[in-house]
């Protein structure tokens, strides 16, 4: 399934539809960044079912075959990366090319480690990994990832994000690493 094909496009368009069903909302809301906005997408909604587990990691797979196939390791901030990553990791042990997934904390773990990285056994410095997001604002949960990881020694490769609100997050997070989107704002004007 390259990008692009019709088995992708096919997967882009059900994932498309889960979310515009379970997760796109038309309402007032704050965002995390503390923005204003008239819609909101909560895709744990869509990313923790069953169908929509398997076809995020069916599509973020394809695109790191095919835009970043030195990625070892996959990864971001929690809560929303969590799944993203658990998710494409499970898939890529199945496809016979193991990512290990790893989850970057918001705040250092309070005992034992003091740990910023779970899943850090796995990881080593020098490792090219991507940094997973599933919406894009103003790219700061990112950007907290990305640091995260640079500070671990990671070398980020790519970041994937299901949704990006258009709202200037591409434009910083590209000076980071190249970015790739499933979707954007205009693909759930109704």
């Amino acid at each position: 399934m390259s990008i692009g094909t019709d088995l992708f496009e096919e997967n882009r368009g059900r994932l498309l539809a889960l979310l515009t069903r379970l997760s796109y909302e038309e309402r007032e809301v704050t965002l995390a960044s503390g923005q204003k906005s008239n819609f909101y997408i909560d895709c744990k909604q869509t990313v923790l079912t069953a169908e929509g587990h398997f076809l995020v990691a069916s599509l973020f797979g394809r695109i790191l075959a095919e835009r970043a196939p030195e990625v070892e390791a996959i990864g971001g901030v929690t809560m929303g990366a969590d799944p993203l990553a658990s998710a494409v990791s499970t898939l890529s042990f199945i496809a016979g090319r193991p990512l290990p997934a790893f989850y970057v904390r918001k705040e250092a773990k309070g005992h034992g480690t003091a740990a910023w990285i779970e899943g850090a056994k796995s990881l080593r410095p020098g490792m090219p990994v991507a940094i997973l997001e599933d919406v894009v604002t103003t790219g700061g949960s990112a950007l907290k990832a990305i640091a995260r990881a640079r500070e671990h020694g990671l070398k980020v490769a790519i970041i994937l994000g299901l949704v990006d609100r258009d709202e200037g997050g591409r434009e910083t997070l590209e000076k980071e690493a190249p970015l790739v989107t499933l979707f954007r704002r205009k693909d759930f004007v109704r």
